[in-house]
């Protein structure tokens, strides 16, 4: 495929290098190559397959409006902008393209996720919890994406929305810990990522799988085919 990687960063630089082991034709494109959605435009776009976005929260709104306005299938593995996922997901179903989205592309997060989907039932029975999150001090958002995400699991669960904390220090790739608590005992579960090669290769097996396809979709819907 041709893939336009939208974002310079460590992350999308890796994304970058797994797409082109895994033998796809890849332009980078910066926040200067890209200022006023110069990348983004119909004539830029034309040759490419794919648009992967690891950017900013405050970029990725109007690069998703330009790759619908183009009707580009698109890869968003971008945090932060999720109060807009109704107004995005109409925009999608209208366009006709493809659109996928993840807060977490890594499969192990994925397993993590439904690790602490099973234990969450734990606050039906008298524990009580929190969940801790550690990321690089560059990271601009703060809840996580994937915080939030387990927010949510933990609630639809166990029917308690758990206090998130944050921490923003040195170089740390992506640390998530729920604790559950009870008078008996405790539970500790975590997800500590080494490196960022599990989210950039989740994040290009995802654009291979959207390939031929129309919709909204979540990663979800790809790792568990895997």
């Amino acid at each position: 495929m041709n893939i336009l990687i939208l974002g310079r960063g460590k992350t999308g630089a890796l994304v970058a290098e797994v797409a082109r082991q895994r033998k796809h034709t890849v332009v980078v494109a910066g926040t200067g190559d890209n200022a006023l959605g110069a990348a983004l435009s119909p004539e830029k776009l034309q040759p490419v397959d794919v648009v992967i976005d690891f950017t900013t929260p405050e970029a990725v709104l109007l690069n998703i409006e330009a790759c619908v306005a183009a009707k580009k299938n698109m890869v968003v593995g971008t945090s932060g902008w999720y109060s807009e996922l109704p107004a995005v997901r109409r925009m999608v179903k209208s366009s006709g393209i493809g659109f996928l989205y993840a807060k977490n592309f890594s499969i192990g997060v994925n397993i993590f996720f439904d690790t602490v989907r099973s234990a969450a039932a734990a606050l039906r029975h008298e524990y009580f919890g929190q969940i801790f999150e550690r990321h690089h001090a560059h990271k601009k958002d703060a809840p996580s994406g994937t915080a939030l995400a387990l927010q949510e699991i933990i609630k639809d669960t166990g029917g308690t929305e758990l206090e998130i904390i944050s921490f923003r220090e040195g170089e740390v790739v992506g640390m998530h810990e729920v604790v559950l608590n009870s008078t008996n005992d405790t539970i500790y579960l975590c997800h500590d990522a080494k490196s960022r090669h599990g989210f950039a290769e989740g994040a290009v097996r995802a654009a291979e799988w959207l390939a031929g396809k129309k919709g909204f979709f979540d990663f979800r819907e790809v790792w568990r085919e895997m």
